[in-house]
């Protein structure tokens, strides 16, 4: 899903609030309420567009009342729409810089139930680019969105998804999403946990993604999942200067070229979080297993996957307005044939995927590749202080963290060898209920890096 910076859905809320900075009390516990990612399309409008969400079992608190404005042109509470300067932070895409001007609607209760965001931006990869935004919020259980863009060298994007039932309070829950994406940022290193960065190609990604997760609700807790998605992949030559193009160094990578491909993946979802786009206590379990093939017949697979996904929310009696966030993840590979590179398991980059790429915050999305991948991620969230903003109350987190990660073509592999390290901190910008959006900086062994996106890491 196309996104619109952090540090952009930042400056929206400190644009708009009404700059009465107040620590946050030390009582009561906010009420916080699978933001599944599917498959991959960092930045933030959809931190503006994160998930609105009820919370699963307490009642929400009263929205704090609305600040008042204080009359005037300077007053951007008061203005139609709020131009906000656009910076987006990657490091494979570098930064990008533009204008975004942002339309917020909300409801009585302050709640964001529409977001227009169209914006004109500057990469110095891939010059000038526009793209149209808009979110909508019917109800805390539904929500649908459409993303497009086009840069002036490479890039084209289009994102339509659609989700209801995500509070499980019905049978069903459904996700679906249409995905058309032409990147020229995907970096290759080659296949194994020690490959070098020295090794660096560039490559350009077209995919095609037509995807429906369906999900049967036990009770509020338990849920049995089903997803199908068909995707064509064409793999070209890079487009980067002074980076070497894939087909140079790796001629012979499964991958390259057009692949089609159809997954059908089963999972059992264990879920007693207290709110699943702001959670502060309850654990989230996910056990999947499934068959990529050139269709839909079981015959005709690439390969098989399974794994498991976990996470777990510790609210701190001893350290108020603080978290201790962990997740941990295997994916593994058990049998396949001439699997596509991208389809390998992977870790790197700003992000956890259930059942897809892990993350590891100190290197580029996808920096280290092969059959089988093992994650573990710490995090310390502690609410630091709060505002009042014309859109909502907002409150400003910061969370050191700790990422650790490897991948192996074997399964009898020791997962914790070798592990590639990151330690770093986050801080993340959060309008109860529907708005998280976070800038992270990681160091690891190559340097620093900083990811900018929506919602939680994981």
């Amino acid at each position: 899903m196309s996104r619109i910076p952090i540090i952009t859905c930042m400056l929206v809320l400190a644009y708009s609030a009404s700059f009465a900075v107040s620590p946050v009390a030390h009582g009561g516990d906010a009420v916080e309420a699978p933001d599944f990612s599917s498959a991959g399309a960092a930045p933030i409008i959809e931190s503006l567009a994160a998930i609105v969400d009820a919370p699963s079992t307490p009642t929400a608190p009263p929205a704090p009342a609305a600040p008042t404005p204080n009359g005037g042109w300077l007053d951007v509470s008061t203005w139609p729409l709020i131009p906000v300067p656009e910076i987006a932070v990657d490091p494979d895409s570098g930064t990008t810089l533009g204008i975004l001007p942002t339309w917020l609607h909300t409801n009585d209760q302050r709640e964001i139930t529409r977001i227009i965001a169209p914006d004109l931006t500057h990469n110095p990869y891939f010059g000038l680019g526009a793209h149209f935004r808009i979110f909508e919020y019917p109800s805390t259980d539904e929500q649908w969105n459409i993303v497009a863009g086009v840069q002036q060298r490479v890039q084209r994007s289009f994102d339509y998804e659609f989700q209801k039932g995500r509070l499980r309070d019905s049978n069903w829950s459904i996700n679906t999403s249409l995905i058309f994406d032409r990147s020229g940022t995907p970096r290759f290193y080659g296949i194994g946990n020690g490959s070098l960065l020295s090794d660096e190609t560039n490559y350009t990604a077209s995919q095609m993604l037509a995807q429906a997760q369906f999900g049967y609700n036990l009770n509020h807790t338990w849920q049995l999942q089903y997803t199908t998605r068909a995707r064509r992949m064409e793999i070209t030559e890079g487009t980067l200067a002074k980076i070497p193009t894939i087909q140079t160094r790796y001629p012979q990578v499964h991958g390259l070229g057009t692949t089609d491909e159809v997954l059908n993946q089963v999972a059992l979802v264990y879920d007693t979080r207290d709110d699943t786009t702001i959670p502060t206590r309850g654990t989230q379990w996910v056990a999947y297993a499934g068959v990529n093939g050139h269709n839909a017949t079981i015959s005709d697979s690439i390969y098989s996957m399974a794994g498991i996904d976990a996470r777990t929310f510790i609210p701190l009696s001893f350290l108020p307005d603080t978290t201790l966030a962990a997740h941990a993840a295997i994916r593994y590979l058990p049998s396949g044939h001439e699997i596509p590179f991208y389809d390998l398991s992977s870790i790197g980059g700003g992000e956890s995927d259930i059942a897809g790429q892990q993350m590891l915050r100190g290197f580029g999305q996808g920096r280290f590749v092969d059959r089988n991948s093992y994650s573990a991620t710490f995090e310390f969230r502690h609410r630091a202080f709060s505002f009042d903003a014309a859109a909502s109350h907002v409150d400003i987190e910061v969370a050191p963290f700790v990422d650790l990660g490897r991948v192996a073509s074997n399964i009898g592999v020791d997962p914790f060898s070798a592990l590639h390290k990151v330690i770093g901190v986050g801080v993340r910008g959060i309008a109860r209920p529907s708005v998280v959006g976070y800038v992270d900086i990681g160091y690891g062994t190559e340097g620093t890096a900083v990811f900018t996106g929506i919602n939680y890491p994981f």
